[in-house]
């Protein structure tokens, strides 16, 4: 045997055992940062009842209610959906605005009604006139609900906007509300009896997590 190789052999081992110390120091850092990451976003979403904008309308009415869009059941708003349409009929009789922007687009192909037009039917059942109705049918998620709102919002002169959702979703719709440059919009809240609690938290942390990166991306122009 050559012993001459030893030290060599030895060279090879500590580096392979250093470069696994590195390799583990990553995965427990990444790890790390997962946890505080999911640690933050829980927070925001528990957080909205501290956001002045939950209050901002109470006093003094707004030009507009926008009714976040969420999924449809065939013709009818999901049980999710109603509690919205419910806080938006509340929030309307007792007269926090004078329109309604229903919004959502078409759910599946062979759905007779988009998001925006099944708030309507729901709505105008339960006595909202068609005329304080505007519906936006196009958008896809939380972010092109507040664009497009927010363009009908100038086409109609409506400078002032209470946001109605869940309070879940609040904060996140507040923050894609800002970014749009919306005017001090307010926020009309409700919580879920229908929807599973875990469920609809890890979802909204995904969401949340999309929406901070998509921010990144169009603070940098890349959307």
């Amino acid at each position: 045997m050559d012993y001459r190789t030893r030290p060599v052999v030895a060279v090879s081992r500590r580096r392979t055992s250093g470069m696994r110390r590195r390799l583990l120091l990553f995965l427990v850092c990444c790890v790390l940062a997962g946890l505080l990451w999911i640690g933050f976003c829980l927070y925001q979403i528990g957080s909205v009842d501290r956001n002045p904008a939950v209050n901002r309308y109470d006093q003094k009415p707004a030009d507009a209610g926008i009714v976040l869009g969420a999924s449809m059941w065939g013709d009818t708003p999901s049980p999710g959906l109603q509690e919205r349409l419910n806080q938006a009929l509340a929030d309307y009789r007792a007269g926090k605005f004078e329109k309604l922007i229903l919004t959502g687009g078409l759910d599946k192909p062979d759905y007779k009604y988009t998001e925006a037009e099944g708030m309507a039917n729901f709505l105008i059942s339960h006595g909202i006139p068609e005329e304080a109705l505007l519906l936006e049918n196009e958008s896809t998620s939380t972010y092109e609900n507040l664009l497009f709102s927010r363009e009908i919002m100038e086409d109609h002169g409506l400078k002032s906007s209470v946001i109605i959702t869940h309070t879940y979703h609040g904060n996140r719709a507040y923050e894609i509300a800002e970014m749009l440059n919306y005017d001090h919009p307010g926020l009309s809240l409700t919580e879920t009896k229908v929807l599973k609690p875990n469920q609809t938290v890890l979802r909204e942390v995904l969401a949340y997590t999309k929406w901070k990166m998509d921010q990144i991306r169009l603070v940098l122009g890349w959307k």
